[in-house]
Order: C-alpha cells, then structure tokens, then sequence
C-alpha cells in the first residue's frame, strides 16, 4: 500500500489522533482497522479522502467568501430561509466539482482496494466531519452517505455530494443549536469496502441501555438489509440485550430480546452499474424469524466489549459507544462499520432521579395507542400528523408530532415538539435518538393504532412506566419530582424493593436499595409468556383450536412449547437480576390462583373451578401435584438457565403459599431433583412466612428454608379471616392490627433465634410508614417495598436507627 498522500489516507494510517484530517468517523474506521483486528474484530478496508481535499475544492472555486456570506444568514432560526440558504451552500460546493490532483490521488486509491476485493467491489461512501463524533456532539445522521457504489465514475459523483451535505438544513441547524462555526467544521470522507449486508442483516448496538443510560448490557438491533431502515425508523427491529459482567466472567448467553417486524429490506440492484437501493417487503415468514442467531448477538457483543475497552483506555475515561454493524451475505461474517461515543444517555446523571408521574391514573378507556417507550418523561400538547417535510412549515411549538416515520431533515422542527410518536421504528430509530438528545419522551412503533389518533387534538404521552410507552387522548395532569440519589440516607436495616415487571428493571436498578426482595414470576408469564404452563409442556392434551393456534403462534421459533417457556421466563427473571446484580434478587415462584391461571392461553383444560380460589390449588400445593408437576419443572429449568447458563448466581427462590412443613420438604426435594439444590453455587431457598402456620410452626419451618419473607398480605387476610378481594369487608382487612403485628413480631423473633433472615414483602411498610418502624424496632433485617415508597422510608428508617 502506498505511503499516505495529500489528498488520501488509508485506514491502516490512519488513527484517532487524525480527526482533524480525516473527520470523526474516519478517524474512527482508522483507528478500529489498526487497533481491533488483532482482537478478532473485523472491519473492512478502505480510506478516507481528507479535510485537505475539502478545503482544495473551495479553494480551487473561491468558495470561502460566498459561503460566508450565506451562512450569516442562518442564525436567525428562520426555517424557510434556512432551506434557501441550504440549497444554495449545496449548489455552490457540488457545482465546484473536484479539482484534477484531488481526481486522480482518489482514483488511483480506488484501483488499489479494487484490487483487493475483487473487481465486483461495491463501496460505501460516508461522510466525516472534523467535528463529528465527538463525546459532547454525535453529528449523527447530519451529513449524506452513499452505498452501492460500483465504479469510480459513481464514486467521484458521491463525493462531491458528501462535500455538499456539509451544508444539508439539519447540519446548519446542528451546528447553530450546538454553536460551532460553520466554516471551520471541515468535511473528510471514508471510502469502504461495502459489506453485502442487503443480502444479511445489519444494525446498531450500544454498549449500555440507550433509555436509561444503564452501564451493564450491551443492547444490539438488527433487521434484515442495509442498516439505514433502522436508523431512519423504517422498520421494527429485532432487540437483544447481552449482560457484561457475566459475560465477562465467560457466561454466553443471551439475557433477553424482542422479535420486530422488520418490515422492509433496503437492498442493493444487483446492475454493477446502478446505485440504485430497493426498499423491499419481507417475507411474512422471514420477518417473524430473527434476524440473528444467539451465535451472532454473543460475537456482536465481545465486538463491542473490546471496543469499548479500547476506546475508553484511548480517552482515559469510561467512554460507552454506539457501534454500527454489519453481517455480510457473501461471506457470513460480521463486521464493524463504525464506533463512534455514545452523547446522550452516557451524559445523563445516573445519581439523579428525575421521576415523573400522573397526579391521577389516566382512566383506561383515554388510552389511544401504545408502543416502545423512548425516555422516562411525560408530555401533553396537540397532536399534529405530519407525512412529508413539507407539512413541518406549520408545526408549531410544544405541539406532539406524530409520523409514520421521521428523517433527519426534520431536526429543526421535532426540537419544538413535546412529544414524538411515530407509526414504525425501534429504540434506536432516528426519532428515538432525537428524543433522547432533545429529551423528550416518544412512543415509537405503534402500529396501525395510528387511526385512533385524534389530529388536531390535545393527547397525553407518557414513558414514565417502563418499555411500553403509552399515549391517551387529552391532556393529564403530571408531576416532575428531581432527587439526588447521593444524598439519600442508608440504613443498618437492608432497603429493597418489590419488582415485576423486567421492562422497568434497568431504570429502577439506580434506586438506592440493596436488591429485589420479592420479584413476581406470575407477571413475566402473564405479560411476557401468556400461555399456561401446562399447555406449552403438553400441547397435545389442548382441545381449544383457537388455544392451538394461539400457542403455535407463540412458540414458532422455538423446539418445544417448554423450550419457549423457558427461554422467555428465564430472560425475565435475568433482566430483573442482572439489573441489579450483585445485589440480591429474591424470585418467587408462581402464585396464580386456579382462576387466574385458567385465564391464561390453554389454561382452562387444565384447572378445576374454584369457590374460593385465594384458599384453594395454589403456592407450594401445586408443585409436586400431578396437575401441576411438569410446570413446576419448566420453572425450575428456568431459574436454573438464569442462574447457571447466564452467570446470575444473585438470584434467590422463594416458595409461597406453603401451608405445612412436610409441603415445604417436598417443595425442597422437587427442587432439588430439578438441579436447584440449596447451598450449591449460593442458591439460598426462602418461603413466604404468610399463613398463621409458617408462624405457629416457625422452629420447623426454619429447619427446611434458608430464609422467610413475610407475606403481609395474605397474612393479614388468614389472622383476620378476612377475603382480601372482597369490597364488602375491605374495612375489615387492616394490617395494622394488634394480631397481625404480633404474628409479625413472631416470626421475626422465631427466625432469629434459628438463625436465618427475616424479611418482609408484603404491601404493609408500603402503606403504612408507622410499620416499617415497628418491624425495624423488632430488628427485621430486610424490608422490601413498592419502588415508590422505597425512598421516603429509606429516610424515616435511617431517622429510627439513629434514635435506637
């Protein structure tokens, strides 16, 4: 390869220290063509044509001056003048053309790389701007780039219209809002070997969670095709989450993911003399298949583990990235095709808590429409659809924008919204990224829901509960609250919280407690599996067609209806523990009801109608009974997955419901003949201290579990006699009373004196603070509660101990 030129440098001399010649992103490829091949990552060859070559065009055409001239123009935020402006910035630069050394230095690179690919080489062409890619400012999606590229004529025209884009309405807009001088941002280009990924997959991964700026996962997107569809929210990606440290610790396993539509396929015409890309339909079949194999997501993660080590140890500073990929179809392969800082959840403080919430629940008959939820704000305003740029010219300030889908040419005007909400597009689709720099909450993905949408009308935008974002028609009063976690008080007593759902895990894991002490099975198979246990482990003994088809829907990318079940329960579970970990995470086994579980797909064949379900099959009872027993296994196989195949030995099990201590020893033993045995790699196995008897009986009790959890609820319900799902006697229903506290009192008592923890997960300490006080004066030595109340006990309990 010849020694770099004027106007060219190769990737293979070309490092981070070059931004100034060759742009961010160059600069970039560089860098990760020198540094992370020896580690494994590959990434194609090509080089950039430098700053130099920019600065020679408007030399060559006495540019600098006019240019000036047009862009004093653009500060005064006018939209309409600054598309003029644009326009003609871009005419002026294109038209210059390039001047002959310019020409020939990139033609004679050209023939260099088509010599190493082959003479079927397609190239990609991007743009790199010396101020791109910067930790404070992205620059992402500012500039133009152009693919299918198939010989030199096609590739002279694409830089001169790289060089062109510097001026684009979005990147003057950009660079105005971020206050950089217009004409001493330079533009480079990267020239690359164009990996065929319109023949595979392609995507983005972050090396944290984009929507919380949680540290510990990588999170990957991809679809089928070239990777612009997901950036511009085209389609719906597929989703995978890879933990960190237990990756680190040599655990390969996937800890969760979403199956997207994919709707759409960019590919490239297969003419060697077209640039021309087709946005194609995906096969129905292929589009409900994933994009990747568990393989890929595990390689694509260890590429963004050394990339981020690497380019953190370059900026001495953590530094998490947001990587583009790409599979090729040629040669099966995965290649890195840029790494750039991630800007805008890696800034968000994480020891600050800025939590939003309705001062009233929305009435469920106002929800609208519901899809991904990008941020954790709310946001009211009027509901404009907009189809094209052109129907930005009447959108007016803090109204809610609502598209199919959005561009980078919209930038100026989505700043102005109060809320995105578009048809199509995932987490990292380009009205999510606007979102979360502007910081406003967006609901993307929401299908064909989009005809319920009253235009023209006020609607209420909230991600404020989770993944699922959620729009309702009019405007609902909220309230913003900012804590400083920091300067939250800690206690001898452990703090913990109550948890069900995975989707809010990683955004609750910066709450200042000391784990899960109770994490609900029930609301990952109701929410997340839907079928009844039963039914996915013998599918043959369901007669409902409607349930038939409803499972084979569910478990078509599975083996086995058992194999679904316990990949998806298991990756529930692990978001939840690995969020937290190494705290402790507390996992209770199922505790439907007979009537809640027949409510569950193919549910109804397998369990008995009840009188009184809240005293009847249910907890421990179910776990070795026939009826139950090879659910009870798909359950155990799924803790086991969690904590073995994906590293998370924080996870606790706890049993509920157990009315008599030769039930608990049972429960034990089933366990244990499921590979779930006490002790071994720190499994510890809890039961709910929630029936007078656990009471009663607690020495006994003691001698079968490692540790109780008091179940105030049903505590409550049996010392009471009272039906707790029953209005005519909830007056009745009070845990503060004399014998409930006193059975309280002796359960933490007989657990200590047999030398096993005392917690409590019930609703109590929640409801009621002069509880909590009570239970830490008898020395409990966890309190777990609903994450809304973690924060003001937190103080009322650290307030108690120093008393005591």
């Amino acid at each position: 390869m010849s020694a770099p030129q004027r106007f060219i440098r190769w990737f293979a001399d070309t490092s981070l220290d070059d931004i100034a010649a060759v742009g961010g992103k160059a600069a970039s490829l560089g860098e990760m063509y020198q540094s992370l091949a020896s580690q494994g990552i590959r990434v194609p060859n090509g080089f950039s044509v430098t700053a130099d070559a920019y600065r020679a065009v408007l030399d060559a055409a006495d540019l600098w001056e006019p240019l000036r001239s047009l862009i004093q123009k653009a500060g005064n935020g006018e939209e309409r003048q600054l598309g003029e402006i644009g326009a003609a910035a871009r005419k002026l630069v294109y038209e210059a053309g390039l001047p002959e050394p310019v020409r020939l230095e990139i033609a004679d690179a050209y023939k260099t790389l088509c010599a190493e690919y082959g003479a079927e080489l397609r190239v990609a062409v991007r743009s790199s701007a010396t101020a791109e890619d910067l930790p404070s400012a992205s620059f992402a999606g500012q500039h133009e780039s152009f693919l299918n590229i198939g010989n030199l004529d096609g590739l002279l025209d694409a830089c001169r219209r790289c060089f062109a884009s510097l001026f684009t309405d979005r990147a003057i807009s950009y660079r105005e809002r971020n206050g950089f001088d217009h004409l001493k941002v330079y533009l480079a280009i990267a020239v690359m070997k164009m990996v065929r990924a319109d023949r595979a997959s392609s995507g983005v991964m972050f090396t944290l969670d984009t929507d919380t700026g949680f540290r510990d996962v990588v999170f990957i997107n991809s679809a089928y095709g070239l990777g612009e569809n997901i950036v511009q929210g085209t389609v719906d990606p597929d989703e995978f989450y890879v933990h960190k440290p237990t990756f680190a610790q040599g655990h390969r396993c996937v800890l969760r993911r979403h199956l997207g539509a994919k709707q759409k396929m960019l590919t490239c015409d297969e003419n060697p003399n077209s640039q021309e890309l087709h946005n194609l339909d995906t096969p129905a079949e292929r589009g409900q298949r994933y994009s990747l194999s568990d393989d890929e997501v595990l390689v694509l993660a260890d590429y963004a583990l050394k990339t981020e080590a690497h380019y953190s140890q370059q900026r001495g500073e953590d530094s998490p990235m947001d990587i583009e990929w790409a599979k090729d179809g040629d040669d099966h392969q995965l290649y890195l095709l840029q790494a750039r800082p991630e800007t805008v959840a890696s800034q968000t403080p994480r020891n600050q808590l800025k939590r939003f919430r309705f001062a009233t629940k929305p009435d469920k008959a106002s929800l609208l429409a519901s899809g991904r939820a990008i941020g954790t704000g709310i946001a009211s305003g009027q509901l404009r659809r907009v189809d094209n740029a052109a129907g930005l010219a009447d959108f007016r300030d803090g109204e809610v924008l609502y598209a199919e889908s959005t561009s980078p040419d919209w930038g100026p005007a989505m700043r102005r919204a109060s809320a995105l909400i578009t048809e199509r597009g995932g987490r990292t689709c380009h009205a999510a990224i606007v979102a979360r720099e502007f910081g406003i909450p967006a609901v993307v993905g929401i299908g064909n829901a989009g005809g319920a949408l009253p235009a023209g009308e006020p609607v209420t935008v909230t991600c404020a509960e989770g993944d699922v974002g959620k729009v309702f028609d009019g405007e609902i009063p909220y309230e913003v609250s900012t804590i400083a976690l920091d300067d939250v008080p800690r206690t001898r007593t452990r703090m913990m919280i109550n948890l069900g759902s995975p989707d809010q895990a990683f955004r609750l894991s910066a709450l200042p407690c000391d784990g899960v002490g109770l994490a609900r099975m029930e609301f990952i198979v109701n929410e997340h599996i839907k079928a009844h246990p039963m039914a996915l482990a013998h599918p043959e003994r369901v007669d409902d067609p409607d349930a038939q088809a409803a499972l084979a829907a569910l478990t078509s990318n599975h083996s086995s209806g058992a194999d679904f079940f316990i990949e998806k329960l298991s990756e529930g579970i692990g978001t939840i523990a690995a969020a937290f970990y190494p705290r402790p995470v507390i996992v209770r086994t199922s505790d439907f009801k007979t009537n809640e579980y027949a409510r569950l797909i193919g549910g109804g064949g397998f369990e008995p109608h009840e009188e009184n379900p809240m005293l009847g099959f249910r907890g421990a009872s179910r776990y070795a009974h026939e009826a139950y027993a090879d659910g009870f296994a798909l359950e155990c196989a799924a803790l086991k997955r969690a904590r073995e195949e994906m590293g998370l030995s924080n996870i606790k099990v706890m049993i509920p419901f157990c009315r008599r201590v030769g039930e608990g020893e049972q429960v034990v033993q089933t366990m244990r003949a499921h590979g779930l045995k006490a002790g071994e790699n720190d499994l510890e196995i809890y039961v709910m201290c929630e029936i007078p008897n656990n009471v009663v009986q607690i020495d006994a009790f003691s001698q079968v579990f490692d540790g109780i959890s008091i179940g105030s609820n049903d505590l409550t319900q049996l010392v009471l006699g009272v039906d707790r799902d029953s209005d005519i006697v909830a007056f009745d229903f009070d845990e503060r009373d004399a014998g409930v506290m006193e059975m309280m009192k002796q359960a933490i008592e007989g657990a200590h004196r047999n030398d096993i923890p005392a917690g409590i997960c019930g609703e109590a300490p929640s409801n009621y603070p002069e509880v909590a006080e009570f239970l830490v004066r008898q020395g409990i030595d966890s309190i777990s509660l609903s994450p809304d109340a973690l924060l003001k006990t937190l103080e009322r309990v650290a307030a108690l101990e120093r008393d005591l």
